[in-house]
């Protein structure tokens, strides 16, 4: 049997959730999403990405026809048609159907889509052994032309670097700002740890505010570690003592080699793991 999916108000076999060639999400990639986890049954950090699927909404003008409860309530209700307890969830939010042109105006209503399955972004082996990465000539979008804390379905930026990353044989694709600043990975928050500090790029970086970057900063504060948001250059991930990456869908997954250079020991460290374990833990009991 196929997935259940929820298209605006309805939940429907996979084969017949479909939208129009006409949505300006599909024609133009005008629309927002989020990412989410569930663990046992439970939706992890469900606010703050409710917030963040809002706040993206706003901030390209795109109204969301529900409110935060109704949309939570749709995930669950998508969640228990599945009969998942531990679940990816795509949230989609599109401008709707409209017409050719790039009009948003001539959009109708937005539709909602959710879909609840299960992803593996790396392998098991990937965790225990650790990650290679490469830099991409593809640099990150410039906060003035489409600000990467919006999470849009434009996410074109971000493939190609992943396809230069691909082209490498490398698992990951690590990105530069406009000045030559580390921003984030293609799909990930990227942190690394000197000197017994852990470091990670600031907003000004030209990165996403990413939900897992934020409970691992938290988690670290908590665990009594030193957290400071930096803006680093290459050189400072070449010659740190640990680097791993972070995201919802990758939850934390050390990285041992980057540009040829080694990491480390050239195994995950000490404090990745010491963090992917307390970050398992977490998601276990809730949050």
């Amino acid at each position: 049997m196929g997935l259940k999916i929820y298209l605006n108000g309805q939940i429907l076999p996979q084969e017949d959730a479909k939208i129009s060639v006409f949505d300006h999400g599909l024609l133009y990639g005008d629309g927002v999403f989020e990412g989410i986890r569930a663990y046992n049954g439970k939706i992890f950090m469900l606010q703050q990405h409710m917030d963040r699927l809002y706040d993206s909404a706003k901030a390209i003008a795109l109204t969301i026809p529900i409110t935060k409860d109704e949309m939570a309530e749709a995930i669950k209700k998508t969640m228990s048609a599945n009969n998942l307890t531990d679940s990816y969830i795509r949230l989609v939010v599109t401008r709707g159907v409209g017409k050719l042109g790039l009009d948003p105006n001539k959009c109708v209503t937005p539709q909602i889509i959710i879909i609840t399955d299960t992803i593996e972004l790396y392998s098991k082996a990937l965790y225990e052994n650790g990650l290679d990465i490469v830099t991409v000539t593809t640099i990150r979008n410039h906060f003035s032309a489409l600000d990467p804390k919006i999470k849009s379905l434009n996410y074109l930026n971000n493939i190609l670097a992943k396809l230069e990353s691909l082209e490498a044989g490398a698992g990951e694709a690590l990105m530069l700002n406009k000045d030559g600043y580390v921003a984030e990975c293609a799909g990930d928050n990227i942190f690394i740890f000197k000197d017994n500090v852990l470091l990670t790029p600031p907003a000004s970086a030209g990165i996403l505010i990413g939900i897992t970057r934020n409970v691992v900063m938290d988690l670290a504060v908590k665990l009594g570690m030193q957290v400071k948001e930096y803006l680093m250059t290459r050189y400072d991930v070449y010659i740190a003592d640990e680097c791993f990456l972070t995201g919802t869908a990758a939850e934390i997954i050390p990285v041992v080699k980057i540009d040829g250079r080694v990491i480390g020991n050239g195994k995950p460290g000490k404090v990745t793991l010491e963090l992917l374990k307390g970050y398992r833990d977490l998601t276990r009991t809730g949050n």
